[in-house]
């Protein structure tokens, strides 16, 4: 129905002012009048034909910027050619499924809104519109864009963030008036060499997306100033030689361990620099090439120690670093701010030219071979520890060092190991708690699966694809974390394994997963499936009732929508039990 019509004074006011807004007016479709505001005779004008100056129509003015933000329009019609001296046309904010191949007549459109619409694929004739500087599609269901986007040569602003794009047209080469693109929340692996072209760029926003790395072309983006790279897959910071004005970069939420002084020598202009929640290890000492630094944001990482000469940095207002294993600094000092830390920090740097750090001596009471080993944890805490070495593999010292100590932990973790230590199985009797995580695992070992005593697995952020079905023996393990693996389908292994209370899978490939055999672990009450590949969820996934966390962010499934997944885990379930088929 076409829903309420559209007031004459307001036709009378567009034809006088060259604008109409219709927006918020509840139309379900654009009324004919509408769309020949040029063309007809006005009303007023058969009734009347003593009309004052002020009221002569013969001298209306070409509509130039119509609005119908807001409503409730399903199409729009191919009318819309009759209005050729459009330079703004705004619909964002409707049901539109689809947009008329008429657009490409528009030729003096310089703004188009399609914002917050149901569109799946834009016109090729939309390429026609050469002289559009502002094209607005966010928040659509476009999986892909025509190859042609490159013709639209004037484009000072594009926005595509919240799609389904795969990927991007290599003729974005040719926007080189471009000053502002955004691309984030769609399902970008990566972004093609070419948008180095594009000249003007200043602003270039890719956050949530599944990229890993960043073309090194990105760096001779000479004119960038703000690039937003959060809530990817990056495992490390790239380099940028030539974006001498980047001001701000946005990374967080990655994977990235290491900085290093190479990522940041060219960056003089930096005035933020956003790097929480990673896993960043430690800071360069040449952190202080950042001048212009104001804000620098590392919170949540793996930082065990700061570089004093961070104190030399003469603008930084804002220094984050909370959820990080500082060792050496208080957690009061970090409370009173950044003023206070940074005055500590400097009055450290003159402390170490006076006495240069040394390793503290092995005591006389151990063993030169066990000097490495910290037998008092052995002892007391039962606890075999031997990470953050970074090393191929577990010295024999480590497991002769146990002798008959019932240890009950195990900590291998943050190392280079490939594969799993066969030496393991000697702690078949006493360990229940195995952290293998951040490590070079392709596969699990027939030794891990005799530990039947486990009942806490951490194998976090290796390169596992599958697990042995022997696992199955592992009859008392509560917890497994697999997170940021290569897993393509969920392991078939964990469905036998009914002690599982925590199954955690996030950002992973998994692209299915079966319900019914999940409804038979019945101690299952947290599943992590976050980031993964998932294009639909089983309904009968709803009848899993003893899940208390569900989290399916960041994959590319349609339904549940997004909005529903925020209302938690209990609003997703009843959603899912409601679309099992009768």
């Amino acid at each position: 129905e076409p829903g309420p019509a559209v007031p004459q004074g307001l036709l009378r006011a567009a034809r006088k002012s060259g604008q109409l807004n219709l927006s918020g007016r509840s139309l379900g479709e654009v009324p004919q009048h509408v769309w020949r505001i040029n063309l007809d005779t006005p009303e007023e004008a058969h009734q009347n034909l003593s009309f004052g100056a002020a009221d002569r129509w013969w001298e209306q003015v070409d509509l130039t910027k119509l609005i119908l933000a807001s409503n409730k329009l399903q199409c729009l019609s191919e009318d819309v050619k009759l209005l050729p001296a459009l330079t703004v046309l705004d619909v964002h904010d409707n049901q539109l499924t689809s947009l008329p191949t008429a657009l490409g007549h528009l030729e003096n459109l310089q703004k188009l809104d399609v914002s917050h619409n149901k569109l799946k694929t834009i016109p090729e004739e939309l390429m026609k519109l050469t002289r559009l500087k502002s094209l607005l599609l966010h928040h659509n269901e476009l999986s892909y864009l025509p190859e042609g986007f490159g013709q639209l040569v004037n484009l000072e602003e594009l926005d595509l963030s919240h799609n389904h794009l795969t990927d991007i047209p290599t003729s974005f080469a040719l926007l080189i008036h471009l000053v502002r693109l955004n691309v984030a929340y769609n399902q970008l692996r990566s972004l093609p060499a070419d948008i180095s072209a594009m000249k003007s760029l200043r602003q270039l926003d890719c956050t949530k997306n599944y990229l890993e790395t960043v073309p090194s072309e990105l760096a001779s983006m000479v004119s960038l100033e703000q690039l937003y790279l959060r809530k990817n897959k990056l495992r490390h910071l790239p380099e940028f030689p030539s974006c001498k004005l980047l001001k701000e970069l946005h990374a967080g939420e990655n994977q990235i361990e290491i900085l290093n002084s190479e990522n940041l020598k060219h960056l003089n202009c930096l005035s933020v620099l956003e790097l929480r929640d990673n896993k960043i290890k430690s800071l360069p000492d040449e952190i202080t090439v950042l001048q212009k630094l104001e804000r620098l944001d590392l919170a949540n990482n793996d930082i065990s120690r700061l570089p004093y000469t961070l104190g030399n940095l003469p603008q930084l207002k804002f220094l984050a670093l909370e959820g990080n294993p500082l060792r050496a600094i208080r957690r009061d000092l970090l409370q009173k701010g950044t003023q206070e830390l940074l005055k500590y920090l400097r009055s450290k740097i003159q402390d170490d030219v006076a006495s240069p750090s040394e390793e503290p001596p092995a005591t006389a009471m151990t063993l030169p071979s066990e000097s490495r080993i910290n037998m008092h944890a052995i002892t007391s805490l039962k606890l075999l520890e031997y990470s953050e070495k970074q090393a191929a593999v577990i010295p024999d010292e480590v497991f002769n060092a146990v002798r008959s100590y019932p240890v009950t932990t195990v900590n291998f973790s943050k190392n280079q190991l490939s594969e799993i230590p066969a030496r393991i199985v000697e702690l078949k009797d006493s360990v229940d708690d195995v952290n293998l995580g951040f490590n070079k695992l392709s596969s699990i070992s027939l030794e891990l699966c005799t530990l039947h005593k486990l009942t806490h697995l951490d194998i976090r952020n290796n390169f596992l694809t599958s697990l042995p079905e022997e696992m199955e023996a592992l009859t008392r393990l509560q917890i497994i974390n697999l997170s940021f693996n290569r897993f393509k389908v969920f392991p078939s292994v964990l469905y036998h394994l009914l002690a599982l209370e925590t199954v955690l899978l996030s950002n992973n490939q998994v692209g299915s997963i079966d319900a019914l055999k999940l409804q038979k672990m019945d101690k299952l009450g947290t599943l992590d499936l976050q980031n993964n590949d998932l294009l639909q969820v089983p309904p009968e996934l709803g009848n899993c009732e003893t899940l208390r966390t569900l989290l399916l962010e960041g994959n590319p499934f349609r339904t549940p929508r997004a909005a529903v997944l925020a209302k938690g885990t209990a609003a997703v379930l009843e959603y899912l039990r409601s679309r099992i088929p009768a």
